[in-house]
């Protein structure tokens, strides 16, 4: 190659220079390498490391918006070596949605790692044997979980319940009682689809043969033994309070059980009225003979179990002694007796 007048080639560092260069160069990456592993571990907060900062990462954000998020929350500061340790931790194309909660005097790492690993915050929720669907909707709503109309909508969804094979007009009888644990992003449909499945969980092969034997089908089961839950009274009665509804089932009377008029009443007031014993409507079993059109509430193993196997006694009638517990009758003038001595005379 020709050089052109004037030019001088530059003269290449010697040997010593570049290992020099490259010893600073290593030395400092080691020194940012162990200021960033020193951040990682260090509280996010080191003056309030008791606080907890509650937030939200919708569907679709970007990670520097997260990041721009977490920032406003006071859950980070300065964003740059954040930045730089989720890069070394290949964790901004890995976050998941959903809200979380974490502690400030939780490191950089742990956030990464919660973030990753999609631990959004989870709200215990104990849903009682005998709650309405409504009273489940309005307990998830009033925790910001659900929105109570939409959850209503949902739970008489017909493609829904085609799909979580239920024969009837409302997933009422099949949420199951139990302690949940719901996060916000689960939605009406899904937590409605979860409840289900835990019912399901509980449900026995040997149930369909057993109300078959009845005379019964799955439906008329859960709707007999959501009767039986809300009759209330002690558990080791249930069996015989299931004996009367069968009874009186077999002899063609009236189930005239008060829970199920109270159940289609639109603004029941707490005040069970005489009138309302004689409105015909869909759900007075003071009217119309048989089970009512569907359950009247979700209830427990208990009361299925007893739905199924009622015990074996004549007893047509029950009152409530107001102890929780019941006196059983086998003919109507003991049982007129019985609501003398437990109801009537106990009003005055």
């Amino acid at each position: 190659m020709v050089e052109s007048p004037g030019f001088t080639r530059p003269a290449s560092p010697s040997p010593a220079v570049v290992a020099f260069l490259f010893m600073v160069f290593l030395s400092v990456a080691a020194l940012a390498y162990s200021l960033l592993l020193d951040y990682a571990r260090s509280p996010l907060d080191p003056r309030c490391e008791e606080c907890s900062v509650t937030f939200e990462i919708s569907k679709g954000t970007y990670f520097h918006d997260a990041m721009t998020l977490l920032r406003e929350k006071g859950v980070i500061g300065n964003a740059f070596p954040f930045y730089l340790l989720a890069r070394l931790r290949n964790a901004p194309n890995h976050i998941r949605a959903g809200e979380y909660e974490i502690s400030l005097g939780s490191s950089p790492e742990e956030l990464l790692r919660k973030l990753v690993r999609g631990e959004i915050k989870g709200y215990r929720m104990p849903i009682p044997e005998g709650f309405t669907v409504r009273q489940v909707a309005r307990r998830l709503s009033d925790w910001g979980l659900v929105d109570y109309e939409t959850f209503i909508a949902r739970a008489r969804d017909p493609r829904l319940l085609q799909a979580l094979g239920i024969q009837g007009g409302s997933v009422e009888g099949y949420l199951y009682p139990e302690t949940y644990i719901f996060t916000r992003s689960m939605g009406e449909e899904e937590i409605i689809r979860y409840m289900v499945r835990q019912f399901r969980k509980r449900q026995r092969p040997e149930w369909e043969k057993e109300a078959e034997k009845k005379g019964l089908d799955l439906e008329e089961v859960i709707t007999l033994a959501s009767i039986i839950e809300k009759e209330g009274g002690l558990p080791e009665e249930k069996p015989l309070v299931s004996a009367v509804f069968h009874n009186r089932l077999k002899r063609g009377m009236k189930l005239q059980s008060d829970p199920t008029v109270i159940y289609g009443l639109e603004d029941f007031d707490g005040n069970l009225k005489k009138s309302h014993l004689r409105k015909n409507m869909p759900y007075n079993t003071y009217v119309h003979k048989g089970l009512p059109p569907g359950p009247i509430c979700n209830p427990g193993l208990d009361s299925i179990e007893a739905a199924l196997y009622p015990a074996t006694v004549p007893y047509l009638y029950f009152v409530a002694r107001n102890d929780g517990s019941h006196y059983f009758s086998t003919t109507l003038s003991h049982h007129r007796e019985a609501v003398l001595k437990y109801q009537i005379r106990k009003e005055k």
